[in-house]
């Protein structure tokens, strides 16, 4: 798992919402620090929340691990 590559699709995610890291972090009742983390590959999102910022990124569990490749065969 790169966490840098997956910190480079969230951010791409994200910016494609025309959302800011605070308002990401809002909607998510985290910091805009821990969304700062993980753009920077300096950390991953808790599993609890995954589900949530999928849904407000638009992508599923899969992607997000995968750094937004596809993951068919």
């Amino acid at each position: 798992m790169d966490q840098v590559k997956i910190g480079q699709f969230i951010a791409q995610c994200r910016k494609e919402k025309n959302l800011t890291q605070a308002q990401l972090a809002e909607q998510l009742n985290l910091t805009d620090r821990a969304v700062s983390k993980w753009e920077t590959g300096k950390g991953m999102p808790d599993a609890s929340i995954m589900p949530d910022l999928c849904g407000l990124l638009g992508i599923n569990v899969n992607e997000l691990f995968c750094g937004g490749e596809s993951a068919h065969g």
